[in-house]
């Protein structure tokens, strides 16, 4: 790809009509056009003055090509996530442990004591990678209180310290 080639595919991929670009530099559009089919080239003052209005290096427009930068880019992007998807069928991926720290929680609730052991161990656990790790927070505050709850109503019944509540009937 020469710079002719460059030149124009810089300006179109900005959107830049070759009038435009004309008008910007203070030349005419037929310079621009000669610059794009390789009948001329432009002088440095004017070269660099295309770089900066295009947001390309001088070494890009002179040697690059961005047409293969794109496609190597979008290249590595695409082979990134083949690697990535090819990783889980392998199973050398890092394990998703929502769900069972999710059951883990839940099951703290169901049981007073274990549930007080159990919501910080599961926190300390829980990563954002996982899946569900927001509502698995949610979760151990939720069996935290709960636990804490059920652990106070049977201090309390078993002490006697909540009291007694009677009930008297006023009727006839």
């Amino acid at each position: 790809m020469g710079l002719g080639e460059r030149l124009k595919e810089s300006r179109m991929t900005k959107g830049y009509s070759q009038g435009a670009v004309a008008e910007h530099l203070h030349i005419s559009r037929q310079s621009i056009s000669k610059w794009e089919n390789g009948n001329s080239y432009p002088d440095l003052d004017n070269l660099a003055k295309l770089s900066t209005y295009y947001d390309v290096s001088i070494d890009d427009l002179l040697k690059g090509n961005q047409k293969s930068k794109k496609e190597i880019e979008e290249n590595k992007e695409e082979t990134e996530k083949n690697v990535q998807k090819l990783d889980f069928i392998r199973g050398n991926t890092i394990k998703d442990e929502g769900l069972i720290l999710l059951i883990l929680t839940c099951m703290g609730c169901l049981i007073a004591p274990y549930g007080l052991f159990v919501a910080p161990i599961v926190i300390k656990r829980n990563k954002k990678t996982n899946t569900l790790h927001k509502i698995v927070y949610f979760a151990c505050a939720c069996c935290l209180l709960v636990n804490l709850f059920v652990i106070y109503s049977l201090v309390t019944d078993t002490l006697g310290w909540g009291g007694t509540t009677t009930v008297e009937y006023l009727g006839e």
